[in-house]
């Protein structure tokens, strides 16, 4: 899940590329000699052991979002709890090793190549011979048809939230015996290897019915080490289990609990003994660790200290909870207040000593956070003034704030279409530039503004020089108000950032608050409404046709915000030293994607993208060039930014069209440049990925990229120790 804030896939649940990202397949096979792709800056962080030190049994309580509202990955609210689900009890082809790269899925496909291309691309998968659905049936060509007419966007009575690549697909059909399907495609298609991950029944595909609503709320047929037993909205659970008719290695877990709870109310869970893995924020990493440390100490944890019966032994908060209920009556006002305090003291120290069980691991999400910039209206349409908003930041700096204190790499993200270690990942933000304060205010000077122009007054209401926003009326309740970033100079001093406090990460995400710092801004950066402008701050007000340049930042207002909200405070900053004010709105969550990014209405945010290892499908939407639709508004399909090129589209056509992975590769990375150049969005920081997991819980945790292994998490046995070289298949 995010942590660094709201990412799309919190309300856009219908975005294809956030279903297809949320089950993190494969990539394109091959990579040339030049390899620009680097290695991952995280691996994945999972306490790894081999099998043989695994007992057998025993249930793992997970905590998730939610109960999905979907099982059908391929619904419009899909979400990542429902690509979880599906990875564990339905067929993949490809499986994402820890480099972000594609690796055949062996329990399902012995091999899979393009054995022609001329006249048409064609694809032969010979299946695993044991593979087979949890009623008996063989899986085969008759399940990739099915999901194939399903999934061409041919019949409109299927809904369907994409369909990318099966569009292309021409024919399925049985090959030379049971065991294989001959797939030919009408279009070259490079991304082929994205097709039938996840692979449903044909039972759910056969028909619109079966497909819009057969599979919504239990999956009867699958075909993974797990089953879904049930789901249970009323407890918010969802129940996997043993699929007796898997035929790989056989689960260690008896059962797995996907429950959900909220971010907030983790960590007691855990301290609670409820759950046993769970996706925290920095503040939850910072309680477990100081846990670890105070082990053995005798310390009190947090201030608290244990409080002694009258035997001399330690009583234990509920033994007082149940003797001050008892002698209520008895006690005096003063006495009786100053035991609950103790109670209180001592529920804290408990929960915290709980928390020894367990240890932080972490790793880099597969995902990340960029300043998107509107250019559809307001300053940011002049792509020269995109470009100083580039230009001003220090994307370095930025990535140190969120990932420098949980001790994770800091270096900023460098490409648009994917991360380091996947095979299409080059540093493209050459294409622009690094931070440059001269440049940028040149770029605005081109542009028109000018410092200490003329400023008309502006009507009642008016906020800023970009795109319209809503009032204090889509603000949360706990909003305090408009801010603006000053002109002192004083916004990115170092001395002056907000503290730490470690509270959530942004993973974004979902999701996906990253180093979860509490807000806490530079001095003058941030000023309650009203509050009255610096000295000298109006002769260096960068103005044109009158209008001050001001820019609307809208930020999330909601828990495990925090962090976007810091790096807003330190973008507003950077800004602020090249002449460019911001102005702040905080907005609910829930209204933040739906009311603000989608529908255009802000000139600065910050939001997170999942990295595709099929860019050149899952990334086009993203950043294909708006255009008019039939009604005369203007569809921008993924595009929020509303920034795009003719040329940028080309590319990614032509990358999709082309089956040279190496070719492939340079098309993405030239795209990636253009899309660098028009300065839409800047790519700031992969988001960091915090589990709790109980110590004995082995082979699962912070995964990174690599795509879980679900028959192979279990608890160790007793005595055993897991072995950083172990290999969970041994």
């Amino acid at each position: 899940m995010s942590h660094d804030g709201v990412g799309p896939r919190a309300v856009m649940r219908s975005v294809a590329f956030l279903t297809a990202g949320a089950l993190a397949v494969p990539l394109l096979a091959g990579c040339g000699s030049d390899d620009k792709a680097g290695k991952p800056l995280a691996g994945p962080e999972i306490a790894p052991a081999a099998r043989a030190l695994i007992a057998d049994g025993g249930t793992l309580r997970w905590a998730v979002d939610d109960v999905p509202e979907t099982l059908n990955t391929f619904q419009a609210d899909a979400d990542a709890v429902t690509g979880r689900i599906a990875q564990a009890v339905l067929p993949s082809m490809y499986r994402q090793d820890a480099a972000g790269r594609p690796v055949r899925n062996a329990d399902y496909l012995e091999s899979a190549k393009v054995v022609d291309t001329e006249p048409k691309q064609v694809v032969l998968y010979k299946l695993n011979q044991q593979a087979v659905w949890s009623d008996g049936r063989e899986i085969g060509a008759a399940d990739f048809a099915a999901q194939w007419r399903a999934l061409s966007g041919k019949d409109g009575a299927y809904w369907t939230a994409r369909n990318a690549g099966y569009d292309r697909i021409e024919k399925v059909e049985r090959g030379a015996n049971d065991l294989q399907v001959k797939v030919t495609f009408a279009r070259p298609y490079a991304d082929w290897q994205s097709l039938f991950s996840p692979l449903y029944p044909k039972d759910v595909m056969g028909t619109p019915d079966s497909f819009n609503d057969g599979a919504r709320r239990t999956l009867k047929v699958t075909a993974g080490p797990f089953a879904v037993q049930k789901v249970d909205r009323k407890d918010d659970r969802v129940t996997l289990t043993r699929n007796p008719r898997w035929w790989g290695h056989p689960a260690k877990l008896s059962e797995i609990d996907l429950e959900a709870v909220p971010l907030d109310k983790r960590a007691d869970a855990l301290a609670a003994g409820k759950i046993d893995l769970a996706e925290i924020d920095p503040a939850d990493a910072e309680r477990i660790d100081l846990a670890a440390r105070a082990k053995g100490t005798g310390t009190p944890l947090q201030g608290s200290s244990p409080l002694l019966g009258p035997g001399g032994g330690r009583l234990s908060a509920k033994a007082l909870r149940s003797w001050t209920r008892a002698h209520e009556d008895e006690l005096s006002g003063s006495r009786l207040r100053a035991l609950k305090k103790r109670l209180k003291q001592l529920e804290r120290y408990e929960k915290q000593a709980n928390l020894r069980g367990f240890e932080v691991r972490k790793s880099l999400e597969p995902a990340y956070t960029q300043l998107a910039l509107n250019g559809s209206t307001g300053p940011l349409a002049d792509e020269r003034v995109r470009r100083a908003v580039a230009r001003a930041l220090d994307r370095k700096a930025l990535a140190e704030t969120v990932l420098k204190p949980l001790g994770l790499p800091a270096k900023p993200v460098g490409s648009h279409l994917a991360l380091a270690g996947q095979a299409a990942y080059a540093d493209g933000s050459g294409a622009i530039g690094g931070q440059d304060t001269e440049e940028a205010q040149a770029l605005l000077a081109d542009a028109g503004w000018v410092r200490g122009g003329p400023v008309k007054p502006g009507k009642k209401g008016d906020k800023a020089a970009g795109a319209p926003g809503k009032k204090a009326r889509d603000t949360s309740g706990d909003d305090d108000g408009t801010y603006i970033v000053g002109e002192d100079d004083k916004g990115d001093d170092p001395k002056d950032r907000g503290g730490e406090d470690g509270t959530r990460h942004l993973a974004d995400g979902k999701q996906y608050g990253d180093g979860h710092l509490r807000q806490g801004g530079a001095a003058g950066a941030y000023a309650p409404k009203g509050t009255a402008a610096p000295a000298g701050a109006s002769s260096g007000l960068l103005a044109k046709d009158g209008k001050p340049l001001v820019l609307r930042f809208v930020i999330p207002s909601g828990p495990g915000s925090e962090t976007l909200r810091t790096v807003a405070d330190r973008i507003g900053g950077m800004l602020a030293r090249v002449g460019i004010r911001t102005d702040v709105s905080k907005v609910s969550d829930d209204s933040y994607f739906k009311d603000h990014i989608a529908s255009g209405e802000y000139d600065l945010a910050l939001y997170s993208w999942p990295a595709s290892a099929f860019p050149a499908t899952d990334a086009r939407p993203i950043y294909a060039k708006p255009v008019p639709a039939a009604d005369g508004s203007l569809n921008v399909e993924q595009n929020y930014t509303r920034v795009g090129t003719d040329q940028v589209d080309q590319l990614f056509d032509q990358a999709a069209s082309t089956l040279d992975s190496g070719e492939n590769h340079a098309l993405i990375r030239k795209a990636d440049s253009r899309i660098w150049a028009a300065a839409g969005s800047i790519p700031l920081y992969q988001r960091p990925q915090l589990t709790a997991a109980r110590k004995t819980l082995v082979n699962t945790g912070a995964f990174g990229f690599q795509t879980p292994l679900y028959e192979d998490m279990g608890f160790l046995k007793k005595g055993a120790k897991p072995t950083a070289s172990a290999s969970p298949k041994g």
